[in-house]
């Protein structure tokens, strides 16, 4: 099993070096100062219970897994117990309101904690991290009882959140819902039916569990105009929060995975459940509520695809280089042993820097997308109003690519140990196994896709795209010199190929829509190589200041540079396929029957 070690350093470079996150969080309004030492001493307790805690119980959180009994889910040896520690030091509240007991920290610092403990644990770390969600949620739209009720208690932990979506008949198309709910005379709803794939739905860890349901109220229109979002608990509760007796909620089975054994994937059924209508009305709006949890579900899970990549990175660095295998091309390396590290051959040293190029692009990608959060929250009006439409620009792209990508690596990491990869002593077919769900999760990346292409870029008229492209525009304008040319020029040409193929693209979806279906997830990846290179280019800089300036680790800047090299060398390229494939046009997809698939 690789031995999880968080990576402080590579975390220190994007936060001070590259997004400046001190002077962000002095720009802030409303929020507990956070200086430079609070910061690194949160960062640091983060990495201790990581490695020291919820790393130590991953493996038998994989191969034990959760347990199912009509009183409940047990969950695995060591969960319980991390669990608590977590609750006692109070990771929880980070970034919850004071006046419901939470430590007033900006929403970012929460998604660099998540990315440690995904690392050392995904499974354990789902039950903390869908919390956020409905933290969010009630908080965003909860009336004020409702706040009083339940904030408290899911900040300080004792209480974890759900999110229930997807119905048997039903997937990512919510308006197909049946889940009803009657209104009752104390002003409560009874709801009634069933959900699938409900993460952390039942389980033995926390006193109670709030699950943020749909639901259809009786004579509500059809289609997602019909949709109304819930407050169920598991536990009933009065005014002060206090538990009452237990409500109309059960889980009916757990799932048997492919990987996340660790975590209790339920069907969870509601019998005359007794619910609350999120926020003081009206009805049928729990589709805009719902798109609060879902998008901090949809950068938690962008985090998945890091934490993945990073532990897949991990694993394949110790084992390049202590595996002796062959000799050098070029001559031996170690000429006292029988043979080299495989680290010196250049297939492994192409998987490698695959492995790092896209986890550390990717960091810088998933927390700039964290600050954003904080300026939608703590900025000024005008700050608010940019952030929020570069994070709906970037949002689909994070949670898509990234999951991609991490499951990339998590595939190289099997393929650098050979044999030792495909079997369970190593752990690194865990990573894969756990990894691919995050592809799947908060909407596929072909309905990723289509939120990216289609409502996200096609849908405002180009205006998010181009709000991004002109800061890779000005970034290029300001750095166009020798120094930089090399990283510069591509970017510069790649910036201006994304504007022109979006055109094409739209111009073609305007005959036939299928054609921006068709065009969507390449269009995507696209995008994030894209992205990814803007990040490469800032890291470039950042890196060739310190070397000129003597400050600093300069190998270790000097190692950022070269990474950078073979990302627009060996990974860029990719994008001139997908340019190709992209407008190859829809006739290749719809061309046969339906019939002449099974011929």
């Amino acid at each position: 099993m690789p031995e999880y070690k968080a990576p402080l350093r590579e975390i220190d470079f994007v936060l001070n070096e590259l997004l400046n996150v001190n002077e962000h969080y002095e720009s802030l309004q409303g929020v507990q100062e956070l200086t430079p030492d609070l910061l690194s001493a949160i960062l640091e307790g983060g990495a201790q219970f990581a490695e020291g805690v919820a790393a130590p119980c991953n493996r038998d959180g994989d191969e034990i897994g959760c347990q199912w009994s009509a009183e409940g889910v047990t969950t695995p040896p060591g969960y319980k117990e991390a669990y608590q520690q977590y609750v006692e030091s109070g990771w929880p509240s980070l970034s919850g309101d004071p006046e419901f007991g939470g430590q007033g920290l900006p929403s970012s610092v929460a998604v660099f904690i998540n990315e440690m403990n995904g690392s050392a644990n995904w499974a354990w770390s789902m039950y903390p991290g869908l919390s956020h969600g409905a933290v969010a949620t009630v908080d965003h739209h909860g009336s004020d009882a409702q706040k009083a009720a339940y904030l408290p208690k899911l900040l300080e932990g004792s209480w974890t959140g759900t999110m229930c979506l997807t119905e048997p008949h039903c997937g990512s198309d919510l308006g197909l819902l049946r889940t009803k709910a009657v209104k009752s005379d104390d002003g409560s709803y009874a709801i009634s039916g069933t959900k699938i794939f409900i993460s952390s739905g039942e389980h033995d860890m926390a006193e109670n569990i709030v699950h943020m349901v749909i639901a259809r109220v009786e004579g509500a229109p059809k289609g997602t105009k019909g949709i109304s979002l819930f407050i169920v608990p598991k536990f009933n509760v009065d005014a002060e929060g206090n538990l009452l007796d237990r409500n109309g909620v059960s889980c009916g089975s757990i799932e048997h995975k492919m990987g996340i054994h660790g975590n209790s994937t339920c069907v969870m059924n509601f019998d005359s459940a007794k619910g609350f209508l999120v926020g003081e009305g009206p009805e049928n709006v729990g589709l805009h509520q719902m798109f609060t949890f879902m998008n901090a579900a949809r950068l938690g899970t962008a985090t998945q695809g890091l934490s993945h990549g990073e532990a897949a990175f991990q694993g394949s660095l110790a084992y390049a280089k202590e595996r002796l295998q062959m000799r050098s091309l070029t001559g031996p390396k170690n000429p006292e042993g029988p043979a080299d590290a495989i680290i010196v051959h250049p297939d492994v040293r192409r998987m490698l820097l695959t492995q790092k190029s896209l986890v550390e692009a990717s960091r810088a990608l998933i927390y700039y997308c964290a600050v954003l959060v904080d300026k939608t929250e703590h900025g000024s009006d005008e700050v608010k109003e940019e952030a929020e439409g570069m994070l709906a620009f970037l949002t689909p792209i994070a949670k898509a690519f990234t999951t991609e990508t991490g499951l990339e690596n998590a595939n190289i990491g099997i393929q650098m140990f050979g044999g030792h990869g495909f079997i369970r002593e190593h752990g690194m077919e865990q990573i894969a196994r756990d990894a691919r769900i995050s592809t799947l999760y908060e909407g596929t990346t072909g309905i990723q896709a289509l939120d990216l292409i289609g409502r996200k870029v096609l849908g405002t008229g180009g205006k998010s795209l181009m709000n991004f492209t002109k800061v890779v525009h000005q970034f290029c304008k300001e750095n166009d010199g020798e120094q930089m040319a090399e990283f510069v020029a591509p970017l510069k040409a790649i910036n201006k190929e994304w504007g022109e193929l979006t055109l094409k693209i739209g111009e073609a979806g305007a005959q036939n829509a299928d054609e921006v279906g068709s065009a969507s997830v390449d269009y995507l990846m696209y995008s994030g190589y894209a992205v990814l290179a803007y990040f490469w280019a800032r890291m470039v800089k950042v890196s060739q200041d310190k070397l000129a300036a003597g400050e600093g680790d300069q190998r270790y800047y000097e190692a950022k540079i070269k990474t950078a090299q073979f990302y627009y060398n060996r990974i860029l390229p990719r994008t001139e396929s997908l340019a190709t494939t992209m407008l190859s046009g829809s006739k290749w997809l719809m061309q046969m029957d339906e019939d002449e698939f099974s011929l």
